[in-house]
């Protein structure tokens, strides 16, 4: 099977900061780095490193070959990937010497996609595959209504979390993966409990506290305790579990063992500096456990 992300793609330049700035505070970045990120590059990449067939349908600007060759390094098929005249899309990140961050994010190119584009893109998909897509892009809706018709699996990223997004997509949706704080927000938003919510499955990511699975089909909730590690950058570390997730279940991994190879994933991740370019593999994973 095959994995289709709809993404964005980002220049990401990340600052290391000694405390994330206040209100009105000038501070003195200790390094600045320039990588590719986006969250749906991240995904991407996780899902490749994961061992899955990878397709990210997406868009950059002029300034943006680099980050779509590097997502073919990667083994992410770049096909799908439009190269626009304007802006690619770009986060300045904020990272301070606990790993906590803050982003400003640019859409640039990645809120431009034609909707013939998308729909070009997936029809290209099989019975079966999976469609994956955050919230950075447009044409999300439209994406998971083709994908739904075609017998797709729909999985949404809720982030950045924008309740009417999530209800939009809702009826198409196969799993939502969102953090606590989406997931209350989303609650306060529908009036409704989690496990009432007509999406089959729906993960809550806790950061160091684990993660949640709702099966709404047979009604159970199982929690998930984290790996524990000493994190310096969580950049990237939800991406990270989502692509790791995706990519498990597409290769029909029993979804308690596709959760924890992605929460190993996320916890390597947190222990590196950067975002889509330290994404760990799957001999990242068997060495850690080994060690």
């Amino acid at each position: 099977m095959a994995i289709w992300n709809l993404g964005s793609i980002n220049i990401d330049v990340v600052y290391r900061l000694p405390h994330l700035p206040a209100p009105g505070e000038t501070l003195a970045a200790t390094k600045v780095t320039r990588g590719l990120g986006g969250k749906g590059a991240n995904m991407s990449v996780a899902a490749a490193r994961a061992a899955a067939r990878v397709a990210h349908i997406g868009a950059v600007g002029a300034d943006g070959g680099w980050a779509v060759d590097r997502l073919m390094e990667y083994g992410v098929d770049v096909r799908h990937v439009a190269r626009l005249s304007g802006e690619t899309g770009h986060a300045i990140i904020a990272v301070d010497d606990a790993g906590e961050n803050n982003i400003i994010l640019y859409s640039g190119a990645n809120r431009t996609l034609a909707d013939d584009m998308i729909a070009g893109a997936l029809s290209s998909a099989d019975h079966g595959d999976t469609l994956l897509m955050q919230n950075e892009t447009n044409g999300q809706t439209e994406a998971a209504k083709i994908a739904s018709q075609l017998g797709l699996k729909v999985v949404y990223a809720a982030a950045p979390f924008d309740a009417d997004s999530v209800r939009v997509v809702m009826p198409y949706l196969d799993m939502l993966v969102l953090n606590a704080v989406e997931a209350a927000q989303l609650s306060d938003s529908l009036g409704a409990e989690l496990g009432d919510l007509h999406i089959s499955q729906i993960v809550v990511t806790r950061g160091a506290d684990g993660c949640d699975h709702y099966d709404n089909i047979r009604k159970t909730k199982v929690h998930y305790p984290s790996v524990k590690v000493d994190p310096v950058d969580t950049t990237g570390a939800g991406d990270t579990f989502t692509g790791y997730l995706v990519a498990g279940l597409d290769r029909d991994l029993p979804t308690a063992q596709a959760i924890k190879l992605a929460m190993t994933a996320a916890a390597i991740m947190v222990t590196r500096h950067g975002t889509a370019d330290v994404i760990p593999d799957l001999k990242d994973i068997e060495d850690f456990k080994l060690g």
